[in-house]
């Protein structure tokens, strides 16, 4: 699971040199003991990076367009919040086996893994579905350390420069990854047709995605976790890495499935699930996405 688009991500001189901020700051980072290295990455993002790279200012932008009557103290708390949660994310998929090992003590709630234990006891596949909240790959090092396989639809980051150092990682998290395109999904099918948990992000902008709502907005939304748990008679499970008042340990929500009826009504009941624990928890969604596009919003005002 990652952040990003296709086609190796982007190659300007802007993305070069934030590619070489972040990774110095983050290659520093990384000699840090782990009770300090993740909140000083935290802070790292929202103080310098977010500003940087526009990130604060996009942040606003959002909430303003789907929340427009946020009190000013709240959207400026959030600016802040956001990238530092992000900020975390990233060193902690950086942290290799210390991050690994905070995801296996991680309490597992909902009835979702119950089916999920039962439906590989059967052989049959599993998706999961989550959103960039929280720590999105949590729930997928957890599994793997229950004994679990579980494999990623990824799409790679939008910077180039950085994304393959960002591949690496999460490949050590557990294997196999997929990267979204026509290849990275003919192997994903090959790999659930055979009894696999496969792991999808749908808090994305896809241009020929299905004009869904999230946020009383419409959102275009990708259809492939619900079309594939259809057709290869997969059960649909909304899971969730939520981070804990201590910002270093995690609580996984696994929620029972998505009942099986079409693709959008599937897809929109991911959605409606993803926002509301957005919600309950604001500051740790990825509100830096370009989520709603223009033409979303050319179809909300027709």
């Amino acid at each position: 699971m990652a952040l990003g688009k296709t086609s190796g991500g982007r190659k300007n001189p802007s993305d070069l040199i934030i590619s070489l901020i972040i990774r110095s700051l983050f290659t520093l980072a990384l000699l840090l003991p782990y009770r300090l290295r993740v909140p000083c990455s935290g802070w790292i993002v929202a103080n310098i990076i977010s500003p940087l790279a526009g990130y604060s200012k996009r942040i606003k932008e959002n909430l303003f367009y789907v929340m427009p009557d946020l009190p000013k103290g709240d959207v400026n708390r959030l600016v802040k919040q956001v990238p530092n949660n992000a900020g975390r994310t990233l060193i902690e998929i950086f942290s290799g086996e210390e991050f690994i090992c905070r995801a296996e003590n991680a309490e597992i709630i909902g009835g979702g893994l119950k089916e999920l234990e039962r439906a590989q006891k059967e052989n049959q596949p599993v998706i999961l579905v989550t959103g960039h909240f929280g720590n999105y790959d949590v729930a997928r090092a957890a599994l793997t350390r229950r004994g679990h396989i579980v494999g990623a639809l990824y799409r790679e980051m939008n910077n180039g420069y950085f994304n393959n150092w960002y591949e690496k990682a999460i490949s050590k998290i557990g294997t196999p990854i997929f990267p979204r395109g026509r290849k990275g999904l003919s192997e994903l099918i090959k790999f659930l047709r055979n009894g696999g948990i496969a792991g999808f992000l749908i808090d994305q902008h896809m241009r020929d995605g299905a004009p869904l709502t999230y946020f009383g907005k419409t959102a275009l939304t990708g259809l492939s976790a619900a079309d594939l748990a259809l057709k290869y008679n997969a059960i649909l499970v909304p899971v969730y890495g939520l981070r804990l008042p201590n910002g270093l340990d995690f609580k996984i929500i696994c929620e029972e499935p998505i009942t099986h009826s079409t693709s959008e009504k599937m897809t929109q009941e991911l959605n409606d699930s993803l926002e509301a624990i957005v919600k309950q928890n604001m500051g740790q969604w990825f509100w830096v996405h370009r989520r709603w596009k223009p033409d979303d919003k050319t179809r909300d005002s027709a």
